[in-house]
């Protein structure tokens, strides 16, 4: 029997936090002071080290017609505010998000970017948060400080994105690449069973546009008068307007929920969707899950429930933080049989699909959920996948008697270029292709189950699979290298670090830079086994060329350029060897780098012996 914690235990972990400090009461208060007194802008108020960024819900002209509601790219269009998330192969779809969103955002960037600014230092935490058009706002704010925290490095402050019935954001590549960042757990949706607008973008809704913009002036006036009762003024709202639209959604939202594969170029959600309702809330990471449940709840509703739910999140709000915890009885159906079945029928009474006379609606909620649970079970998937590190070992041992057989061989070419000269022609190096490309599918698995939340939050933090992936990128790398260049791919597409180098290793380059251990500042006394910089023989390539080039070159400024990288690389190569950094594959006597060292010798050695061969170099300087 399994034992890992149902996902709902843990999603209850989420949404206890939430229930059991003041982040989401205080987080609805500033969203409620922002809709009455702040239209189209934001307020900020830091409490104690907690700063709070609130946007109003009530943005004019938002989406309302048919361009703005247009998908756009992030890279694109953002300004290059979202670098860091934008980063995808050219095979990827783009990033897109909505265009009205994006441009509400980007006219608040400015005074955002000083106010946030002036935060820096300042807190521990920042939590961005809106209702309606204002969430997604929000949403978008936290993904640009996201970006901005990365590139600064920064260990400030955690960011914490709360919505209230915010609409949908961008494609299924934007929901990828958040995935890919290990961003999901930063964005929490609260969304109330009924409410039709975080469920909006999912329809065709381009032939009611003018119902859309009727509806969106009713809900900003009603938030600018947060004490009339919603159920009297929606009745002034027209019946037919309410069925439209309530139909149009759920009939879309059906299709969408029983489609087997994401299209990609429907809006996709992303983070963690609180679903409230009044027995309680329960909380979905698993996207597919979250449009399954947004059918189910809304189709237990009505057209004037899916409106009036919109402004009803303060009591949603209220209940939860009250009644969330409280102790719930099985009906008489009896006790489940285990804690994963508990955790279900648990959900489903917070989500009040339990209705008898619903029964379908109710299995269909319960498949849902079940469907959810068995697709998130990241500490038993990490174990499982540990069980497959250890078979792998015997890979990457060959490989490793490979390059120790090498580095010993009488015609002392090395590791790197003994598999480069021979490749896989011969038996021995044959085995060891093979193995290379054996390791590398269980690390693009790796990196694939990473990326698609199915590990847990901190596993590109724990110092095994740190050093796993670090020992591995050392190793393998410079075969990949060898065989990039064996091949002639550097001519097709160019040099191997810009043009060939596999994300992976990107990505193991980045675990090993945020590693918490801090690096020993003790000096090698021998060479290292593994030459620290994986990427070492693809710069001895380019040297190679520049060398060849600087030959030839006849214009000036271009030989200077290049005379002056080489002197670059000889000086990062000479430091290397200096802290026997390198192994000793590097330094023996037939290797690419001794004889590009050789050749180099040779070069500078000619500039200073016949000057006139070199009318442009004196003392190895390049002169007017």
């Amino acid at each position: 029997m399994e034992t890992e914690t149902s996902c709902f235990e843990m999603s209850e972990m989420l949404a206890t936090f939430l229930a059991s400090t003041s982040v989401l009461e205080e987080a609805w208060r500033l969203c409620s002071i922002a809709n009455t007194a702040f239209p189209g802008a934001y307020l900020v108020e830091q409490i104690g080290s907690v700063a709070y960024v609130a946007f109003s819900g009530r943005q004019m002209d938002a989406g309302s017609d048919q361009s703005s509601r247009n998908l756009v790219p992030l890279d694109a269009e953002g300004a290059g505010l979202f670098a860091p998330l934008c980063r995808h192969s050219e095979a990827e779809e783009p990033l897109k998000v909505h265009n009205g969103m994006l441009k509400l955002f980007l006219s608040t960037y400015p005074s955002l970017q000083i106010r946030i600014g002036a935060l820096m230092g300042k807190v521990k935490s920042i939590v961005i948060t809106g209702q309606s058009i204002g969430g997604t706002t929000a949403s978008l704010s936290a993904l640009w400080l996201l970006c901005l925290l990365q590139s600064l490095s920064s260990p400030m402050s955690t960011v914490l994105c709360i919505t209230f019935g915010s609409p949908l954001l961008g494609n299924e590549a934007l929901h990828r690449s958040i995935l890919r960042e290990r961003w999901g757990g930063n964005f929490c949706h609260i969304v109330s069973k009924h409410d039709i607008m975080p469920r909006l973008l999912f329809a065709e809704v381009v032939n009611h546009i003018s119902e859309v913009q009727t509806l969106l002036n009713f809900w900003h006036w009603c938030m600018a008068s947060p004490h009339v009762n919603v159920t009297d003024v929606s009745s002034q709202l027209p019946e037919d307007l309410k069925d439209t639209i309530f139909h149009c959604v759920l009939k879309d939202l059906e299709l969408l929920s029983q489609a087997e594969e994401p299209s990609e170029s429907l809006f996709r959600p992303f983070g963690s969707y609180v679903f409230c309702c009044q027995e309680g809330a329960i909380c979905v990471e698993n996207a597919t899950s979250v449009i399954k449940m947004m059918y189910l709840m809304m189709a237990t509703g009505s057209p004037s429930s899916s409106i009036e739910d919109h402004l009803k999140y303060g009591d949603y709000v209220a209940k939860v933080s009250k009644q969330f915890l409280m102790a719930r009885n099985f009906d008489e159906e009896g006790l489940p049989d285990s804690s994963y079945e508990a955790g279900v029928a648990l959900a489903l009474q917070s989500s009040e699909l339990t209705d008898k006379e619903r029964k379908e609606v109710a299995i269909m909620a319960k498949d849902c959920l079940q469907m959810a649970q068995n697709d998130h079970k990241p500490n038993l998937t990490a174990a499982s996948l540990a069980i497959k590190l250890s078979k792998i070992v015997p890979f990457r041992a060959e490989i490793e008697w490979y390059k120790a057989c090498c580095d010993e061989a009488d015609d002392q070419l090395g590791y790197y270029d003994s598999f480069k000269l021979k490749g896989s022609s011969a038996r021995r190096e044959a085995r060891v292709n093979l193995n290379r490309h054996k390791l590398a599918g269980f690390w693009n698995s790796v990196i694939h189950m990473l990326e698609n939340n199915k590990l847990p939050h901190d596993f590109d933090t724990r110092a095994k699979w740190i050093n796993a992936s670090q020992s591995y990128k050392l190793l393998v790398e410079p075969l990949d290298i060898a065989d990039y260049y064996r091949t002639g791919m550097h001519l097709e597409h160019g040099h191997y670090i810009e043009h060939g180098r596999e994300r992976r290793y990107e990505t193991f380059d980045k675990w090993w830079r945020n590693r918490s251990v801090p690096e020993e500042e003790n000096k090698r006394s021998k060479f290292a086994s593994l030459t620290q910089d994986s990427c070492f023989w693809a710069r001895v390539e380019e040297a190679r060329e520049w060398l060849d080039n600087v030959r030839s070159e006849s214009d000036v400024a271009k030989r200077h350029e290049l005379w002056q990288k080489i002197d670059l690389f000889e000086m990062y190569a000479r430091k290397l060897i200096q802290n026997k950094e390198v192994s000793k594959d590097v330094l023996a006597k037939n290797s690419s780098f001794s004889r590009w060292m050789e050749e180099w010798k040779l070069l500078k050695s000619q500039v200073q012996q016949f000057p006139p061969w070199f009318p442009d170099f004196v003392d190895g300087e390049v002169v007017p």
